[in-house]
Parts: structure tokens; C-alpha cells; sequence
């Protein structure tokens, strides 16, 4: 896999390189998509056996032997728990479900009965007797013989939260419960919710980063033995944080270890988990940072951070996707990255379906997505008649909302995106006499699965991946990378 960057200014003119990957995919053919995006029909309790991809928030997977566990949040469209419990439905807390192809979901249930008695009692007890109704963001790990399931409780616009864990010897449960790992308080310097654990692959040291709105992200080293911090009481330190971080909102940190890059990646989400909720990442030499930004910024500065990975985006014959944040990032068995997060379908921003995305790495090391769901494709070989064609293409920029937020979401009711908070696309048209026209102008060539863009002002190497275009239910060849501004670059090739 090569890299490429793309200079993209105010008229889209093209000035440095990009990066994409290999296709399968020799030409663009009709293939029905797996499931269909809007699931009102499916989204009520009495339906849970059929959700497969509906009502995901707050992934987390994890590969053992042959099938993927995911589990995630229980944010279910439409329903009320409390009236959910005294209709006897089986409803419990945290959702499970297992894929073999990472394409199709099947919903198993809830990993726990009841929230631990211990978390309930710190929230209410530090919260005036509010919140504590729900289990949020799930860890998955395993550790030797055992697996761990880390999550949270809390108190929704309050910082009095606390993380625990349960234990067991399969990644489907049944869980035991093992304690409260960290937790904070009104008048703490952060917020003890949404955990991700990484193992140093050399010392076996285990570091959780977790942390909110409240005053950033935080790590804290554990003792992997026992699954607890390696001191009793402590809270970790400052890693990330963000622009004006009394109004604006950062989040879900997750993160991995690339062996092959030796680096650490931690990926966070930035505003409101409804509209504008995107992706940005950050790498560092050590589990516990400092973390570099695109531009060599330290993650813990309170600035604007690049690079931007994902963001509410419309390709044409869609009403696109909004809430695109709170990623799991995990393997396959050939080492092939994936990113699962939740997205939200426009306008309404209501229904959370999942996404699951290829990663690939560019040339400096950066991770950048595929513009569309993974799809079980895999690479080929390319000749230059499959580059020919009508491409849209997208770039993936954001900026702080101009919104009135509490602890950095939208207050009820604003739950549309506003004008101009979503990214649309824009075509290029690539030619049997090797020029290409439309949003950029240039000639190109196609060498050995590489694709060159010739411009008057640069020479660009491109590399291609097959996938599904899921707005028009076809195979079709993709492409993504980022600008040197930190702006991911979409594109897909449409007929």
C-alpha cells in the first residue's frame, strides 16, 4: 500500500499527494447492498433478533478465532427501558453481537442482567440521586486465558462517572463482575467514561485511556495482572484535549498499537455525537504520549487537531450520514485494519447504524478510511480501462459547530445538521485519451495498479481498492487519502 496527498484549496486545485489502495474490482457491476439503511420497521424491542447492523452506538470489537464480538452501548431508537422492563421484555445492558465476515451481524443479547450495585451507588450518591439508568461504551480485550469487559456509568452533563470491569473466560460471557476501576467526581479534573486499553507489545504494561468533555482524555496505567490501576486512586494524566474545551466536545479516545509502523495510534471524536461527530487521530512513540497531530502538535495543546478521518458527507442519490465518531479499531487475521463507528442517517439523525470501514496507511504513516462500508472485497489487479469513467468524490473537512451545547452536545431538538455541515460531493471524469476533467483537470497514467495524476502544478500518485457503492448498489472501485491541510479525500467511481 502506497500514500498519496492532495492539496485541496477554496477552488479544489490539486497540490500534493494522496494515497489508495489495490482493486478487485475490473469494472463497475450491480450488487445489491446487505441490509438497507433506514430500519424504523426494526427498531423496536420487539424486534431485537433482527437488528444485525441497527441500533449501534459505541463499538467495540474484538476478533477471537474465526468470528468477531461486538459489543456496544444500549441506545435503542424510540424505546423507553423503564417501560421495556415492565413489559418483561429481555432487556439487559450492553449489546452483543457476532460476525464471521464483518458484513453480516448477528444480535446474541445483553451482556449483563443489572448495572453493577457498586457503580450505581457512586453515581447517585455523587449525582444527587441522577443518573446511573444505563452502561455506556464497552471495552472488549482479552488478557492470557480471560477476557475483559470494561465500561461505564455515569451521570448524563455531569462529570460523576465511574469505569469498572467484569471478567470471563469466553468473549461472549457470562460475565463476573470485578470492580470500579477509576472514577471521578463534580470538582475532578476529568471524566471517567469511555475506556480503551492498549498492551505494550515489549514490557507487557497495560495503559487505559478513557475521558470526556470534562477536562479531556486521560491515561492511566494498570496492572495487567488484575485488570485495576497500578495505584490505588490514581486518575492517570492529561493526553488530549480540545479547542476551547468549555464549549467544545472531545471524546471516545481509542487506542492501538501498529507493529508494523511501531507507533500507537490513539483516535478520538470531536462535538456533538448527534450532527457533526467526526474522527480525528493522533500517534506517539509510547502507550502513555506524547501524541503528535498531522501537524506535529501535541494532541494535549487545546487547539484544533488534524487529521480529520470522517465527518457527516452525502454522496449523490443519498441523504447521508451524520454522528460519524466513537470508533473501534481492530485487525483481521492477515492484519488488514478495520474502523467500526456509529453513524446516524440524515436529515433526522436518529437511527445509529454501523459502519465498518478498511483502514489503510499512507507513505508518513497516517491512517486514512474507505469513503464507503466494507463490503468482504478484496484487492486486484487494474488495467487502465477500469479508471475510465464518471467519479465522485468528496472531501472530508469540518469546522467548530455554531451551536448552543451542554458538555459539548446539542441541547433537544437540534438534532438536524446545520447549513453547511455536511460534505457533498463532486465529480471527475476520466478519459480514453488519459485527461481527466471536472473538479480537477489534468492527464493521468496507470502503472502497475498505480495511478498517476499529472497537473500543471504536480505529479500525483494515486493507488486504487475495490468496495461497494452502497448509494448505487454496485461494485466499484474507491479511493481515499488526505490533503495537507489534514482533510481525508473520498472517491468512488460511479459508471
Amino acid at each position: 500500500m502506497c500514500s498519496f496527498r492532495i492539496s485541496l484549496r477554496v477552488l479544489f486545485a490539486l497540490t500534493s499527494f494522496f494515497i489508495i489502495s489495490c482493486s478487485n474490482s475490473k469494472q463497475v457491476t450491480k450488487r445489491s447492498n446487505p441490509w438497507q439503511d433506514d430500519y424504523r420497521d426494526k427498531s423496536a424491542m420487539t424486534s431485537y433478533a433482527s437488528w444485525g447492523t441497527y441500533n449501534v452506538h459505541d463499538p467495540s470489537c474484538l476478533l477471537v478465532g474465526d468470528t468477531y464480538y461486538m459489543y456496544s452501548t444500549d441506545a435503542i431508537l424510540g424505546e423507553d427501558s423503564i417501560a421495556i422492563k415492565k413489559n418483561k421484555l429481555p432487556f439487559g445492558y450492553i449489546q452483543l453481537r457476532k460476525s464471521k465476515d464483518l458484513v453480516h451481524w448477528e444480535y446474541v443479547g445483553w451482556a449483563l442482567d443489572e448495572i453493577p450495585a457498586e457503580m450505581k451507588s457512586w453515581v447517585l450518591t455523587h449525582a444527587h440521586q441522577k443518573g446511573a439508568t444505563n452502561i455506556w461504551a464497552p471495552y472488549l480485550l482479552k488478557y492470557k486465558d480471560k477476557f475483559r469487559l470494561y465500561f461505564s456509568v455515569s451521570a448524563f452533563g455531569r462529570q460523576t462517572s465511574c469505569i469498572g470491569f467484569a471478567e470471563s473466560t469466553k468473549p461472549d460471557g457470562p460475565w463476573d463482575y470485578k470492580g470500579i476501576v477509576v472514577k471521578t467526581k463534580q470538582g475532578d479534573a476529568m471524566n471517567a467514561i469511555d475506556p480503551s486499553i492498549v498492551t505494550d507489545p515489549q514490557t507487557g504494561e497495560q495503559w487505559m485511556h478513557y475521558g470526556s468533555f470534562f477536562g479531556g482524555l486521560y491515561a492511566v496505567k494498570l496492572n495487567a495482572e488484575t485488570g485495576f490501576v497500578q495505584k490505588n486512586g490514581d486518575q492517570g494524566q492529561l493526553i488530549a484535549r480540545r479547542f476551547d474545551g468549555k464549549k467544545n466536545n472531545i471524546e471516545a479516545p481509542e487506542i492501538i498499537y501498529n507493529p508494523t509502523l511501531k507507533k500507537y495510534f490513539l483516535f478520538v471524536s470531536y462535538d456533538p455525537l448527534m450532527t457533526t461527530y467526526n474522527i480525528r487521530v493522533g500517534r506517539s512513540e509510547s502507550a502513555n504520549g506524547p501524541f503528535l497531530d498531522y501537524n506535529g502538535k501535541n494532541l494535549s495543546e487545546e487547539i484544533e487537531h488534524f487529521p480529520i478521518l470522517t465527518y457527516p458527507y452525502a454522496f449523490e442519490k443519498h441523504a447521508g450520514w451524520s454522528g460519524t465518531g466513537h470508533c473501534s479499531v481492530f485487525s483481521d487475521a492477515s492484519g488488514q485494519y478495520f474502523m467500526a463507528h456509529q453513524a446516524r442517517l440524515a436529515p433526522e439523525n436518529h437511527q445509529m447504524v454501523l459502519h465498518v470501514r478498511q483502514i489503510f496507511w499512507n507513505s508518513d504513516g497516517w491512517p486514512v478510511l474507505s469513503p464507503e462500508r466494507y463490503n468482504g472485497d478484496q484487492n486486484a489487479k487494474l488495467k487502465a480501462k477500469d479508471i475510465i469513467g464518471t467519479w465522485e468524490t468528496i472531501l472530508i473537512k469540518g469546522q467548530v459547530p455554531d451551536r448552543n451545547l451542554e458538555a459539548g452536545q446539542i441541547l433537544w431538538g437540534e438534532n438536524k445538521l446545520q447549513k453547511d455541515e455536511m460534505n457533498l460531493a463532486q465529480k471527475i471524469i476520466f478519459h480514453k485519451d488519459q485527461t481527466f476533467t471536472g473538479t480537477y483537470q489534468g492527464t493521468w497514467s496507470l502503472s502497475k495498479n498505480s495511478l498517476t495524476l499529472h497537473t500543471a502544478a504536480n505529479e500525483i500518485q494515486l493507488k486504487v481498492f475495490e468496495g461497494q457503492d452502497w448509494e448505487n448498489e454496485q461494485k466499484t472501485i474507491l479511493f481515499s487519502g488526505l490533503d495537507q491541510q489534514g482533510f481525508s479525500f473520498w472517491g468512488k467511481r460511479i459508471k
